[in-house]
């Protein structure tokens, strides 16, 4: 895979993966526990078979290792699936995960005391307006519960209660997922990088606690099959699989096309393919499939990625990159 390719593939399958998740939520809001089980168990079946050579080759770091990296994993991904069974929708909830920086800096500072420059505390206090800004907007207009693809007869107290509920899901998961990369960091720092085998690990290792969850995925399954079905290759196949295979694949394409950027590119270019996808993933979000967006959201949205940018000072290394090199100094002439 060239670098060209990896970035169209992170963008189609990152992208596609995320028209595939709002069709699923939109059918069955509380899916997402089925949605990741099956995205772990493709990951983690392709990485038995060519990461690890049918089990033939042995880690580079223990399996104990990728223990707590694994739980921290595991639960972050469930805490983001019950947000949209809590009624958060998709584009609040792409709108609070972008805001992963803020827990990063809050995580830095308490865990391994850095110290950040002014430019970054300005940053992360506009995404932290700009995430404000859309919940409170967004508090104003909570959707209606939904349970087993049914609207239920809430009140308003009860609706706001749960919409609540889903806010906490996001935080606390916004904040484990930043300890995560500071585990990942130093697990790294130890034993040196190894993305192919942490991204097998990570999602082979959490299969068997989804044990816990069978009957949620047992439910999610059979409302699944009994989904409408829509015409393919001559078949009425029901709607919901198709969009599951569709989001399993394409978050495979997603995810492998990120970790091959990560170790070919700089930490620029990833950064900002992944920034522009997100806000990609978002505006397409938000006019394919109608989501309510209004002026407020608009301004907090783009103070959430204008922040984003100037953390991770996209403009400047842009300005180091692009800037013409000095002449460099005439040899000394020799006696």
């Amino acid at each position: 895979m060239s670098i060209p390719v990896a970035i169209g593939s992170t963008f189609f399958g990152c992208m596609s993966n995320v028209v595939f998740l709002e069709l699923l939520v939109k059918e069955d809001p509380g899916i997402g526990n089925l949605i990741t089980f099956s995205q772990f168990f493709l990951i983690a079946l392709h990485g038995f078979i060519f990461t690890a050579k049918c089990g033939t080759k042995k880690p580079s770091i223990s399996v104990k290792g990728y223990m707590i990296l694994v739980a921290m994993f595991f639960v972050t991904n469930v805490l983001n699936n019950y947000a949209f069974d809590l009624n958060i929708a998709m584009p609040l909830h792409m709108i609070f995960r972008a805001g992963s920086l803020i827990a990063n800096m809050v995580m830095g500072v308490i865990i391994l005391k850095k110290k950040y420059t002014l430019d970054k505390f300005i940053s992360v206090g506009m995404i932290s307006a700009g995430i404000t800004i859309c919940t409170i907007v967004s508090s104003q207009d909570v959707k209606k519960t939904v349970v087993h693809g049914v609207v239920q007869n809430t009140s308003e107290l009860e609706d706001f209660f749960w919409w609540c509920l889903g806010i906490a899901c996001l935080t606390i998961a916004l904040f484990i997922s930043a300890r995560m990369g500071i585990y990942q960091e130093t697990l790294y720092k130890k034993h040196g990088k190894h993305p192919q085998e942490a991204l097998f690990y990570t999602h082979l290792i959490p299969l068997p606690w989804f044990l816990f969850l069978y009957s949620n995925l047992k439910e999610h399954a059979l409302m699944a099959f009994e989904s409408e079905p829509l015409p393919f290759i001559g078949f009425g196949i029901p709607s919901t699989l198709i969009y599951l295979t569709g989001n399993v694949f394409t978050q495979y394409v997603c995810i492998s096309s990120v970790y091959f950027l990560t170790t070919e590119c700089s930490s620029l270019t990833v950064t900002l393919v992944i920034t522009l996808r997100k806000f990609a993933s978002l505006l397409f979000s938000i006019l394919y499939f109608s989501n309510p967006f209004t002026l407020y959201h608009w301004i907090g949205t783009l103070l959430v990625f204008i922040g984003t940018i100037i953390f991770t000072e996209i403009p400047q290394k842009v300005q180091q990159m692009t800037a013409p090199k000095k002449a460099t100094k005439k040899s000394k002439k020799t006696n």
